[in-house]
Parts: C-alpha cells; sequence; structure tokens
C-alpha cells in the first residue's frame, strides 16, 4: 500500500474485547422482553449500532413498540452494558494492539477511531489510550451506522486524509462492508472476514510493515 499517512480502528473486537459484556447485556434485555437471544445472534450485531441491535431483536420477538419505549429499553441496555464495562482496565487492551500503535507513531502515521459504540470514549479512557488517538469518530459523531462508511470517511476527513490513504482494522462484516464502501483497505481481525484485503486472526505479533508487505501481494 502506496503514501500509508493514517489508520483507523474499530473498538470493540479489535482494540479491547468487550463482546461478552454487550452480550450479557443484550441477552438480559431479550430475557424481559421473552425473546430468545443466543451467542450467534450478538455475533450478527458485531458492529451494529444500539438501536438498530434493538430493532433486530424486536422484530425476532415480533414486537412493535413505541419510540418512547424503544429509547427507554436502549438505555437500559447501556446502563447494564456501562456495570459490566466499568472494570476495564489498561490490561483489557488485545495483545499486539500497543506495539502497533508504536509503531504508527513512530512513522508519522496518525491514527484514529471509527466506532459505532457510544461509549468508546468511556473506553478509551479506561484503556489508557485516549492520548494516543489523532480523531475519535464514534456512536455520538454519525447518523449512518456500519456497513454504511460515513464512521470512516469522517475519521479520514478529521485527519486531512484520503481513504486511499488509510488502512482500516475490522472485525466485523458489517464493518469490512463500511470501510470497502468508503473505498479504504480493510484488515480484517477474526474470522469469516474473507471480504478484507488482508485477514489475521489476531494483530499479536504483528508489525505495520508486515501488514503492508501482504497487503502488496494481495
Amino acid at each position: 500500500m502506496l503514501n500509508l499517512k493514517a489508520c483507523i480502528f474499530d473498538l470493540d473486537g479489535v482494540i479491547v474485547d468487550t463482546a461478552r459484556h454487550h452480550f450479557a447485556a443484550w441477552k438480559k434485555l431479550a430475557d424481559e422482553l421473552v425473546v430468545p437471544f443466543t451467542e450467534e445472534d450478538n455475533h450478527r450485531l458485531k458492529g451494529v449500532s444500539r438501536v438498530d441491535s434493538l430493532e433486530y431483536i424486536l422484530q425476532k420477538g415480533d414486537l412493535v413498540l413505541d419510540s418512547a419505549t424503544k429509547l427507554r429499553l436502549m438505555d437500559r441496555k447501556n446502563m447494564l452494558y456501562l456495570n459490566l464495562a466499568k472494570g476495564t482496565s489498561p490490561g483489557d487492551v488485545l495483545p499486539g494492539i500497543v506495539p502497533l500503535m508504536d509503531e504508527m507513531a513512530g512513522l508519522n502515521v496518525s491514527i484514529g477511531l471509527g466506532s459505532s459504540s457510544k461509549n468508546a470514549h468511556m473506553i478509551l479512557d479506561k484503556l489508557n489510550l485516549t492520548s494516543r488517538f489523532d480523531t475519535i469518530v464514534d456512536g455520538n459523531n454519525i447518523t449512518l451506522s456500519k456497513p454504511d462508511p460515513e464512521v470512516f470517511l469522517k475519521a479520514a476527513q478529521a485527519m486531512s486524509v484520503t481513504p486511499q490513504q488509510c488502512l482500516v482494522f475490522e472485525d466485523a462484516q458489517s464493518g469490512v462492508e463500511a470501510a470497502l464502501a468508503g473505498g479504504f483497505q480493510v484488515v480484517g481481525v477474526g474470522h469469516g472476514l474473507e471480504d478484507a484485503h488482508v485477514n489475521y486472526g489476531s494483530l499479536k505479533g504483528l508489525t505495520l510493515e508486515a501488514i503492508l508487505k501482504q497487503l502488496a501481494l494481495a
């Protein structure tokens, strides 16, 4: 990949694994609504906004609710999630992230966050990573959730770079689709992300140099 100027990271599943907290919170809410909710359902919601996740559960349960009730349920889910996530600490940063960010900083490659989460700032603060980011675009800054590319396009714009000068790190299919739709090259983190330009089970032990070499061969 030529002329790399910036890298954009998704949060959940790439920088930190909070999927178990989201699953527990959505599962409790679904149980209260008497709607079956499995880990497979939770996997389908990776990278999906809170409102779209709730709509998925309501549709699964054939439930039609008014807007005020939906807002109350989303607030409740968020409260459940925050109670679980409040114990997040720097030790929860996924392997490989800090060395990659160190390498990027040394190469003057800007670092951005592109996440659908509305709690991104809180989580990054708990991980002691906030200061490493040149820009943070999260669920509070966007109107369209992934697979729409808005979150990545806004992050690139904030760093004054084009999508062609960026590399996106994503662990969700919806996020990979969003990055591709925006014209970005994508590193898939995890399994089942064949559409990504390159795919790794984990970022542990990887260098930016190695990733760029593989991208050039892809």
